[in-house]
């Protein structure tokens, strides 16, 4: 091919590129506006212009080299930054990627440069006459470059100002002349930390605080577990996992996959010691040694549910856990400041103020959760860290940001095991190792990046391109379209098809290939992998003591304890007492009274009755309400209670002091306002004195009835079954309170010494008119030091009923 036609080969190339290219004074006006990296290449180009590296050798498709010469034709730079002129046989086409890769083959070996990414980026060299190794991550962040005409190829197409800022082309340069050291060494280099950014927020985020832990090598063999179904005359026992074997070391990211109800949660409860029952065989040993209480706290459990206070914000839930959960060692300043640091390495900050929310309560999105969840156990520092399908109802941005903040924290040396219910492929390849479970059965155990190359050498490979996580799920639940099918399951099938004469298209049950990928696991790799579970591990006998430590530590003291979770329980319940509908109804319930029973004249005995119904009613209406808001106390906080209990959080006594004593400021504020507002419109004996025993009576019904309601809730646990219990309850103390029912029979007139309301409408009676009047039929009253006894005796007695039901709930059950 002769010159001139090689000019016009070139010049055709040009102009089918021209036409897609963004035009000149755009281009020129934007420079080198790339994606991914314009910044870096306008550095890079810029360097690349100044020092003269211009000229470059080309071959053409003859084999004839044309050489150009940076002073053969030379424009003028601008601001701009145009880059230097190249020319070039080969044509231009697009790419599915904004990716340019430089290839240089050149007369003296020559060079290549390409783009390894592995979530972060760096500028590799290959050492001459060899090609870059492929990777799947491998990308060029120099990603565009412009082509300036060249006067010995072509006048007619210019190409200089060409730049694909939003279009992505590939160039391949045969004999490009690498440009010299002292100018490689002046480029700017990419590292991991470049793309260290919240994938959310799009900002950039801390890493994971490396801080020394005990590390944990956790080992299970032949681990089975069941559950006993009881029927209505029969119990039958199901088996929800059989003999599973696996292990985990510090450093790894161990998922649990398989289809719902392959039994992954149980086997993650086994492994976090949340199942305590004879139902379990096998052994789960941790650094050798078995589970200890001591363990509780170097283990942090995420569950699948967050279970958040709803009005706390973001920054006062890790703040509190970190005050309980912390060692005493270390200072309330120093504790704050923890919490600040999960903040910013989970990318939490700007949302640190907003409120969690829930049902009914807006606050921050699913994934900001799931992270506050994950930041309220990795803010102790633990060894191992287990979590339940942290990943579910999120999309796969928040999902793969989750799943990278897992990998962060195992590659700080803890030990991660997390169940996943159905990955990405971008999620799949975080994992370290995989464990593949089919109908509580092992399927697979090993790395996670090996298991396709298992399950192609027993005979199943898919037949078209799919996700990994989609594949190895197909195979869990027996389903093999799409696959191919094993010889020995095909032949199988067909001996099975001879002896019925129903044939199924030749298609495997999903029965069969369950046993089928059971039994070739066992007889491939189980004896493998047991033989690795019997090394020894790098462990010290201290390590070992540490373990085995009977022990629990305490975050704080038990004064300490109860003044954080009477702060938390204060700000978390304020905006439910303070409510404008439970505000509203006192307020229009006092002034309907008021208006009922306006300056009732006592002088007459229908009058004195009437004013005796107010004080009666009184006595009832601060009985009743508070037996109804306490009922839901235990029942609501019971998962948080299980979840904090579980991991020594605090102390019961604590949390049941602190939970009983931190509701009265908000709990004796309506009263006042009610007692306001009736008292004075209802014209009840207008002193001092007066107006302050009635106070302080109501009080005393409020705090007993308060009493009765804790031990209901926590005796039941269930809202339903205790509200019937409160009513039934409550109304037998209103009959029985001396009202309704003046002579109560012998067998009955106990009940009345255990109602609240029949004490606190005798003490106000006493304070309104010293003697009962005739007209009431009330038994004389004495100084009132019987009912006011009576009173302390129920606070007391109720709730401590209701610490004894706490106490021996289980709530570390299962």
């Amino acid at each position: 091919m002769s010159e001139t036609a090689l000019g016009l080969h070139v010049a055709a190339a040009a102009t089918r590129a021209h036409a897609l290219l963004m035009p000149a004074t755009a281009v020129q006006a934007r420079g080198l506006q790339l994606e991914g990296g314009a910044k870096r290449q306008r550095q890079g180009s810029r360097l690349i212009t100044e020092k003269g590296w211009i000229g470059c050798n080309c071959k053409a498709r003859n084999g004839t080299t044309l050489k150009m010469d940076s002073s053969a034709s030379t424009i003028p730079r601008t601001k701009s930054e145009q880059l230097e002129k190249v020319s070039t046989s080969q044509s231009i086409s697009r790419t599915a990627s904004a990716e340019t890769v430089l290839n240089a083959d050149g007369g003296n070996g020559g060079q290549s440069f390409s783009g390894k990414s592995s979530f972060g980026r760096k500028i590799m060299g290959t050492s001459p006459g060899k090609k870059a190794a492929s990777h799947h991550g491998r990308r060029s962040r120099s990603a565009q470059l412009k082509l300036d005409h060249s006067e010995d190829v072509t006048s007619g197409a210019a190409l200089s100002r060409a730049s694909s800022a939003s279009l992505g082309f590939s160039f391949s340069f045969t004999g490009f002349t690498a440009p010299p050291e002292d100018i490689l060494a002046d480029l700017p280099t990419f590292s991991d930390d470049d793309n260290a950014k919240d994938l959310e927020a799009g900002k950039a985020r801390r890493k994971i605080i490396s801080e020394p832990t005990l590390p944990i090598y956790i080992k299970f063999t032949e681990l089975s577990y069941k559950i006993i179904l009881k029927g209505v005359a029969t119990t039958t026992e199901k088996e929800i996992i059989n003999g599973i074997t696996g292990s985990a070391s510090p450093g790894e990211l161990l998922a649990l996959m398989g289809p719902s109800g392959s039994g992954k949660t149980s086997l993650l409860n086994l492994l976090g010691g949340r199942i305590a029952t004879n139902l379990i065989q096998g052994s789960i040993t941790y650094n050798d040694e078995p589970y200890t209480k001591s363990l509780k706290s170097r283990i942090g459990f995420v569950t699948q549910d967050d279970v958040l206070f709803a009005h706390l914000t973001v920054r006062e839930t890790l703040t509190y856990a970190a005050l309980l959960r912390l060692p005493k060692t270390m200072s309330r300043q120093n504790k704050e400041e923890r919490a600040m640091d999960v903040i910013y390495e989970l990318g939490l900050d700007r949302c640190q103020d907003t409120m969690i929310g829930g049902s009914f309560v807006r606050g921050v999105s699913g994934g900001e959760r799931k992270r506050v969840s994950i930041g309220n156990e990795i803010i102790i520092n633990p060894s191992l860290l287990l979590l339940d399908e942290p990943t579910s109802g999120l999309d796969s941005t928040t999902a793969l940001r989750i799943v990278q903040v897992l990998h962060d924290i195992a590659e700080a040396g803890k030990t991660v095991i997390t169940t996943i219910h159905q990955p990405s492929s971008r999620l799949y390849h975080r994992f370290d190792k995989l464990i593949l479970l089919g109908k509580g059965s092992l399927l697979y155990f090993g790395k996670a990046s090996e298991a396709m190359v298992y399950f192609s050498s027993i005979g199943c490979s898919p037949l078209i391109s799919m996700n990994p996580a989609e594949f190895l799920l197909d195979l869990a639940n027996g389903n093999l379209n799409d696959v191919t099918m094993p010889s020995d399951l095909e032949d199988k099938v067909q001996i099975e098809n001879l002896g019925s004469n129903v044939r199924n298209n030749d298609k495997p049950s999903t029965t069969d290939v369950h046993e089928y990928l059971v039994e070739a696991y066992e007889s491939r790799f189980a004896d493998k992998e047991k033989k690795k579970l019997m090394a020894p591990l790098p462990v010290n006998e201290d390590m070992k003591a540490t373990m085995s430590a009977k022990k629990r530590d305490w975050g704080a003291n038990w004064m300490q304890q109860y003044s954080i979770l009477s702060c938390r329980g204060l700000k978390e319940r304020r905006h439910d007492y303070l409510s404008w509908m439970r505000i509203t109804q006192v307020i229009a319930t006092a002034i309907i009274l008021g208006l009922l029973w306006w300056h009732t004249d006592v002088t007459t005995p229908k009058g004195l009755q009437d004013q005796a119904g107010l004080l009666f009613f009184i006595a009832v209406f601060w009985g009743f309400f508070p037996v109804f808001t306490a009922i839901f106390t235990f029942p609501q906080e019971r998962a948080m209670l299980k979840k904090e209990r579980s991991v020594n959080m605090y102390r019961l006594s604590a949390y049941f002091i602190a939970r009983t004593t931190s509701d009265l400021p908000l709990d004796l504020f309506l009263p006042i306002i009610f007692l306001v507002i009736v008292y004075f419109m209802a014209g009840l004996r207008q002193s001092i004195g007066a107006f302050t025993l009635t106070m302080l009576t109501v009080f005393l019904s409020i705090i007993a009835a308060q009493g009765l309601g804790l031990a209901i809730g926590a005796s039941l646990m269930d809202v339903r079954k205790a509200t019937t219990l409160a009513s039934v309850t409550v109304m037998t103390f209103m009959l029985a309170g001396g009202f309704f029912v003046k002579r109560v029979p012998v067998f009955m007139s106990w009940v009345r010494y255990l109602s609240f309301n029949y004490h606190t409408y005798r003490l106000l009676l006493k304070v309104q008119y010293g003697k009962a009047p005739p007209s009431l039929n009330v038994s004389q009253l004495c100084n009132g030091a019987a009912e006011v006894g009576a009173m302390v005796a129920m606070i007391f007695g109720y709730r401590l009923l209701a610490y004894i039901f706490l106490r021996r709930m289980k709530l570390h059950g299962a």
